[in-house]
């Protein structure tokens, strides 16, 4: 409870308070800047938003303690897309009507496609610290950033990472039949092929499932090197479960991303056990000092046992360039911070350095390999600048 007196808890209350505030919309007059934060407030994925909304929280607390931005301090403002492609449309089209200058958050690609829809016709900048679908920065629309990568990036080094690493031979890979599960699958089993590697199973199952028991026999009787689940952390958890509860046969499984929420530890308890995930870096693994600063502060607002979920530092940089790309263009006109967010290049960011190529991507997006290990993960490998495997500091 002490945690609340604290001047960054103060801070981030002030922020927090202001994003949900009935009658946000008025604030602009009142002398802020306002950036929309759409993310999964509630349902099964509540945990990731609230912890992307807790990362942007941290950043406009940290730039509003420096002077805001032109003079005015920024206000979040919030809305719930549940992770629903319906739900998702209609949060993007109160963020419009509230009057927010861009926007920064978005978790599942299958919402943050038709959010970007609304926001392309809206003229509105959508910086995305979390939605990794390809299709987000291929059509052309000069709204869509990201400052995390893409699955076509990260399926290539998870299948590196299983060939070399783990020295598989053959590889069952399950997705959720959502818009970034099934792209990371996809993306995958390209790669998988690639490299040489037996695709022994490549099919989905639904999310929101008891169990999955019976596809965990499926595949187990394949008798696969491994599993790689390319979902989100509820299902991935129940997934483990079944495998080891069923002893199967399978020597490693493995996740995505999406599956690299604490949440995922807590959901699966002993079964979670050195299960290795592909994301990434985590806020706890990267070694710069902003990167230090921000777990830190996440613990001092949030509590001491607090961790930081894998994409909270994401959503702070999405924050902070954009906030960045607004002072640069001296306006907070929607089209001079779209042509200002695209002149971003070495952008100090928590993550490290930023820069958005042509299509608004980040360039040379970096992935790791973590393992589930006691209460939290724990760096696993990386690749280092020669393309050798090397166990993270």
């Amino acid at each position: 409870m002490m945690v609340r007196h604290s001047p960054l808890a103060a801070l981030i209350l002030a922020v927090s308070t202001v994003a949900i505030a009935p009658g946000a919309a008025h604030a602009q007059d009142q002398g802020t800047i306002k950036i929309g934060v759409p993310a999964p407030l509630s349902g099964s994925y509540s945990r990731a938003g609230k912890d992307i909304l807790n990362g942007a929280q941290l950043a406009a607390a940290d730039i509003n303690a420096k002077g805001g931005v032109l003079g005015k301090k920024i206000e979040l403002v919030s809305e719930d897309d549940k992770c629903d492609a319906d739900a998702a449309a209609t949060a993007a089209q109160a963020l419009v009507q509230k009057g927010v200058v861009a926007v920064a958050g978005g978790y599942c690609s299958s919402a943050a496609l038709p959010e970007l829809r609304v926001f392309h016709g809206a003229g509105l900048a959508f910086v995305m610290d979390a939605s990794t679908n390809p299709e987000l920065t291929e059509k052309g629309w000069s709204e869509a950033f990201r400052t995390i990568g893409r699955d076509d990036e990260q399926g290539p080094f998870a299948a590196k990472f299983m060939k070399e690493v783990l020295h598989a031979k053959s590889v069952a890979v399950v997705n959720d039949n959502t818009t970034y599960s099934k792209g990371l699958a996809e993306n995958t089993v390209q790669a998988l092929k690639k490299e040489g590697v037996e695709v022994v199973y490549d099919d989905a199952v639904t999310p929101g499932q008891m169990d999955y028991a019976e596809v965990a026999k499926n595949v187990g009787a394949l008798k696969p090197d491994v599993v790689y689940y390319t979902g989100y952390y509820p299902e991935a958890a129940l997934i483990a479960k079944d495998v080891r509860q069923l002893k199967l046969p399978v020597k490693y499984v493995m996740g995505g991303d999406g599956t690299t929420d604490p949440t995922l530890i807590r959901s699966a308890g002993s079964a979670a056990k050195g299960m290795i995930c592909t994301t990434a870096p985590l806020p706890q693994f990267l070694s710069g000092a902003k990167a230090r600063r921000f777990v830190a502060d996440y613990k001092k607002a949030y509590g001491a046992d607090a961790v930081p979920g894998p994409y909270s530092i994401y959503e702070y940089d999405a924050v902070s360039v954009t906030a960045k790309a607004i002072a640069a263009a001296n306006s907070t006109k929607r089209e001079d911070i779209v042509a200002a967010l695209h002149k971003v290049s070495g952008f100090k960011g928590a993550t490290g350095d930023i820069t958005f190529n042509e299509k608004g991507d980040r360039s040379k997006a970096v992935y790791m390999a973590v393992i589930a290990d006691g209460p939290d993960f724990k760096a696993y490998r990386e690749l280092d600048a020669n393309g050798n495997w090397v166990t993270p500091k």
